[in-house]
């Protein structure tokens, strides 16, 4: 099983420094002693930073950015938080990458630094 999979397409490994993120949703104020006063609202939901590629080919960064093209995607990642497989509705926020080589036509062969997050929609 690859590290990341959106709607079951295992995308290649990718560079170190992925930053799975979890994030305690709270509905918090403060009482008349000044007290913090809060509960807890919904699940952990989770964020994935740093998702990035070094080098890919154009076929390779047009499949990544073709399952990205639903607005909300199921993606399978290891949950730090359980040590295990998690399956979690998100969507994508910018995706971004280099045109680095191009053929004689001017179409990209190869990209680099492609880069791409994806955020949990609480569902």
């Amino acid at each position: 099983m690859a590290y990341l999979a959106i709607n079951g397409y295992e995308l290649p490994p990718p560079k170190r420094g992925v930053q799975p993120i979890v994030t305690t949703i709270v509905d918090a104020g403060r009482n008349a002693n000044g007290a913090v006063v809060g509960q807890r609202v919904g699940r952990d939901q989770y964020k994935i930073d740093g998702l990035e590629w070094p080098w890919l080919t154009a076929q390779q960064w047009s499949q990544i950015l073709s399952a990205l093209s639903g607005f909300f995607v199921f993606v399978t990642f290891h949950d730090p938080v359980g040590n295990s497989q998690k399956t979690v509705k998100m969507y994508c926020g910018d995706r971004s990458a280099e045109p680095y080589w191009t053929n004689d036509s001017g179409k990209p062969t190869h990209y680099r630094n492609c880069k791409v997050n994806l955020i949990d929609t609480g569902e």
